[in-house]
């Protein structure tokens, strides 16, 4: 893994998150505070969802946590350092569908085609429960979480990333120590397809861009690879990692979710007051079989610079917990099996199966 593949702190953490709603028609407004400990949605004003659906059945777009996560504070610690702290998510394309269960639930072919991973059942009408219930590509059978992003066509013909893919899970705070496992259900988008193209270039999820060959930190797509078998076009994202301990969902996909920032006088990322629960940093790092000329190449939801994906958590929770707490919280550089090759005396999170032993 390549030292670009970290979390790129400064700049790129302070930038401005794009919080333009993704298939919402009307903008939710903020909402107003709530009496400490509350779980309703009393106090919220005009926030406006793109359907009701079975885990949101009044429709205004809030999922509550149940129970929520009160109490926590950001942590400032700053433990023994280690230069890793992850593990992978390794995870095959399942199927593609113009289906979308966070922006637009129970709306079959409502979105623009997505390219879905891990869980196989992935459609308009999931929800925590129907993911739990199915299958996975992905290489932990405990990981049933749905994971999808734009599909990429060169011309009119759809370029599938080939095999396992890599999905990093990694602490984005300084205080590795204070990150535990997602909520069952957590969902969130990170980036927007209407983001303009200098937005999706100071996004702070933005690590390198469109790459290929040697060039790095494109915001469109090259117009061309090197024309070998051994290059494809690869792009690098980061997710927040910052929870606010009460929703599963907002309105705009994004509020309940926010990426951690730079304390003050120090170089360390901790998370902002409002959002205190620090949680695992998903990277994407997906990779296209399509080189040469790129003249042709676009995503479904537009120019390269609308790219942007979307997770749904429905990993099984002894599993999750079992892989954050040696790797991330351990401070190794683990595989999908949770085992670190530089040091192999940690031993490994999984079994040879993947799974809990």
């Amino acid at each position: 893994m390549s030292r670009r593949s970290q979390f790129l702190p400064g700049a790129l953490v302070t930038a401005a998150v794009v919080l333009a709603s993704l298939g919402v028609t009307t903008v939710a407004a903020s909402p107003a505070p709530r009496a400490a400990g509350g779980t309703g949605h009393a106090g919220h004003t005009t926030a406006v969802s793109t359907a009701a659906s079975p885990e949101d059945p009044d429709g205004d777009g809030y999922i509550p946590a149940v129970p929520p996560v009160t109490g926590v504070t950001p942590s400032t610690r700053n433990p023994p350092h280690r230069y890793f702290h992850e593990f992978q998510a390794n995870c095959a394309v399942s199927h593609t569908k113009s289906d979308d269960p966070i922006a637009y639930p129970q709306r079959p072919g409502a979105s623009h085609d997505h390219t879905f991973m891990g869980n196989t059942t992935t459609d308009a009408y999931s929800t925590t429960a129907s993911l739990s219930a199915g299958g996975t590509t992905c290489k932990a059978p405990g990981d049933l979480s749905g994971y999808w992003m734009p599909t990429l066509y060169d011309g009119d013909r759809p370029v599938l990333p080939v095999g396992p893919q890599t999905i990093y899970y990694k602490a984005g705070v300084t205080d590795y120590t204070s990150v535990r496992p997602f909520p069952k259900g957590l969902r969130f988008v990170v980036g927007d397809p209407t983001q303009s193209a200098d937005a999706f270039r100071h996004h702070p999820g933005f690590v390198e861009g469109w790459e290929c060959g040697d060039s790095y930190f494109n915001t469109e797509f090259p117009a061309t690879c090197p024309d070998r078998a051994d290059v494809q076009l690869n792009i690098r994202f980061q997710a927040p990692s910052c929870w606010d301990g009460k929703y599963l969902d907002t309105p705009d996909h994004r509020d309940h979710m926010a990426y951690p920032v730079v304390k003050p006088g120090t170089n360390d990322n901790v998370c902002p007051a409002g959002h205190p629960v620090a949680l695992p940093m998903i990277e994407f790092k997906m990779a296209f079989p399509v080189n040469g000329d790129l003249s042709r190449v676009r995503l479904s939801s537009g120019t390269g610079h609308s790219f942007h994906y979307d997770f749904f958590n429905a990993w099984d929770e002894r599993t999750l917990k079992a892989l954050v707490d040696h790797c991330v919280v351990g401070g190794l550089q683990c595989d999908a099996r949770g085992y670190d090759q530089t040091h192999p005396e940690a031993g490994a999170a999984l079994n040879a199966d993947y799974r809990l032993p």
